[in-house]
């Protein structure tokens, strides 16, 4: 299947280098957006310590559905310029909008059919986009139904409970440490600063600490499918219920048995150590098959609905 280079020009002027995959054959073609989690991650989910791999397969297995795949590289990493540490959660969330523009105005795509897929921080941004923009359909991929320090703290808890048992002893002055250094952030008025010694993406941080995705959800009018593994260590399972409760429309959810926060399931006793294993191997083909085929009908409707109404996707 084709894959073509493509820049997207944000809103600053920065060019966020990334990847159009076609279906083989004639377009226009139904198109999804793909963003992923946070940090440093280029186009296929990876930093260089942590390889999702999530790009590439996911966009192979939508396109032999007929769908066109948009992932590209945050910025200052793979072959966008730029410092994430110096990105603001709002940065990404604007460049992830420019990205969606400049998919729908793509020759090779058809504007009114048009999604989103996110993972972890890409799903909240997915959220929000879905609540803006008049997309087709929005995947959301181990997301959160809270507000950003909430789901933080739920995750700290979280993995503090796999650890072994020595560390769990600790668990109380590691949770005054903890709040005492969310503290020091939310006063900072910099992009970066030092805790405990490290460099911290402080705006993206206070930034993230503030959104609520509720505020989101109860404003997305599209079709929504939330996935989230009963394995997932830093985003709260119990959280699909309040998804489906909040998207007006309703959300279609599945809390997977065994899948995990990297999209692998876990037969075993899942810790945050389970990932380095866990990550040589691929992505669950059970979810690509879930997501592929869903957006797929998904899309093909939408497309439909936007031709009766004469709508297509804001400029």
């Amino acid at each position: 299947m084709p894959e073509i280079d493509m820049t997207v020009t944000a809103e600053d002027g920065t060019p966020l280098a990334g990847a159009l995959t076609l279906p083989v054959g004639p377009g226009p073609h139904p198109a999804v957006l793909l963003l992923h989690g946070s940090g440093p991650l280029d186009r296929e989910g990876n930093t260089r310590k942590v390889r999702v791999n999530l790009g590439r397969p996911l966009a192979a297995a939508l396109a032999a559905e007929g769908v066109a795949v948009l992932r590209y590289d945050r910025r200052g990493a793979g072959a966008t310029p730029g410092a994430w540490r110096a990105t603001g959660f709002t940065d990404n969330y604007k460049d992830a909008a420019a990205a969606l523009r400049a998919l729908a105005e793509h020759p090779a795509v058809r504007p009114d059919a048009v999604g989103v897929i996110g993972h972890s921080e890409g799903a909240v941004h997915a959220m929000s986009l879905a609540a803006r923009q008049d997309v087709g359909a929005v995947v959301l991929l181990a997301g959160y139904a809270r507000p950003g320090e909430e789901a933080l703290r739920w995750q700290a808890r979280s993995i503090i409970q796999g650890m072994p048992a020595p560390v769990r002893l600790l668990r109380r002055p590691l949770g005054a440490l903890g709040n005492r250094a969310l503290a020091r952030i939310k006063k900072t008025r910099t992009d970066v600063a030092r805790v405990a010694g490290f460099p911290v993406n402080a705006r993206w941080m206070r930034e993230n600490l503030a959104h609520d995705t509720r505020d989101d959800l109860i404003a997305i009018h599209t079709p929504v499918l939330a996935v989230t593994g009963d394995k997932d260590l830093q985003v709260d399972p119990d959280d699909l219920d309040e998804m489906r409760r909040l998207v007006p429309g309703g959300a279609e959810i599945h809390r997977v048995p065994g899948l995990t926060h990297i999209l692998r399931r876990d037969p075993g006793r899942h810790t945050l150590r389970s990932y380095g294993r866990l990550l040589r191997d691929p992505v669950d083909p059970d979810l690509l098959s879930l997501i592929t085929t869903w957006l797929a009908r998904q899309l093909d409707a939408a497309s439909g609905q936007m031709r009766a109404e004469g709508r297509t996707l804001p400029s």
